[in-house]
């Protein structure tokens, strides 16, 4: 399962976003597939499948990394980070998950 905002996981379903950074402990897998989800008890809103994983430090972002994670530049990405994980440290350590959006399951 994949816990996204509301606001992620509709740029998620229109192409917009194709990567998360998580700061969490379990680590998503390679090749899984993952259902969207906005609380644990949701109904899926989709389903991602998780296509490259690697460990990268906040300072490194690049603005075509900003992109793929759905804002159009770092200061919005800062923002929208800080929002969600209460600070900014350009050291800390994430692990970075680049995904595609499931075809429609039938």
């Amino acid at each position: 399962m994949a816990i996204f905002k509301r606001r992620h996981i509709d740029k998620i379903l229109a192409g917009e976003k194709t990567q998360t950074r998580r700061t969490h402990k379990h680590e998503w897998r390679l090749d899984r597939t993952y259902a969207l989800r906005e609380w644990w008890f949701d109904k899926p809103k989709g389903h991602i499948i998780i296509t490259r994983k690697f460990k990268q430090r906040l300072g490194d972002v690049s603005l075509d990394d900003t992109r793929k994670e759905g804002y159009r530049n770092l200061d919005e990405f800062k923002a929208a980070w800080i929002k969600i994980n209460g600070s900014w440290d350009p050291k800390r350590l994430v692990i970075v998950y680049e995904f595609k959006l499931e075809e429609r399951r039938k």
